[in-house]
């Protein structure tokens, strides 16, 4: 077992960096393998609404009541935009401020 102090966390955290770095290029090289017919199209863009809803179930179940407001302004804007990432954004912003006007609990 690794210890965690000194330069243990530094090792451990560009091993993870590693790893992660590994199974992105890997998921790249193996699509690179498979022919982008409609329904693996389909079946990758199904991939990542369901990743995005994995990670953000729990969180809005445990969640103050500017993180449910950030996820809800977030979905909303998903839904009026259709791009992900501006949303997500938005929604980072809505927590923050709220938060820093105090509406956290």
């Amino acid at each position: 077992m690794m210890a965690t102090d000194g330069s243990g966390a530094l090792i451990i955290c560009l091993l993870m960096g590693l790893v992660t770095l590994g199974t992105r290029l890997g998921g790249v090289f193996i699509t690179s393998l498979v022919p982008l017919r409609p329904r693996v199209r389909g079946f990758i863009d199904g991939m990542s609404g369901a990743v995005l809803i994995a990670v953000v179930v729990p969180v809005a179940l445990e969640a103050d009541l500017a993180g449910r407001l950030a996820l809800a302004a977030t979905a909303v804007l998903m839904l009026l935009l259709g791009r992900p990432m501006p949303a997500i954004a938005a929604g980072i912003a809505t927590a923050a401020l709220l938060r820093a006007a105090g509406l956290g609990s």
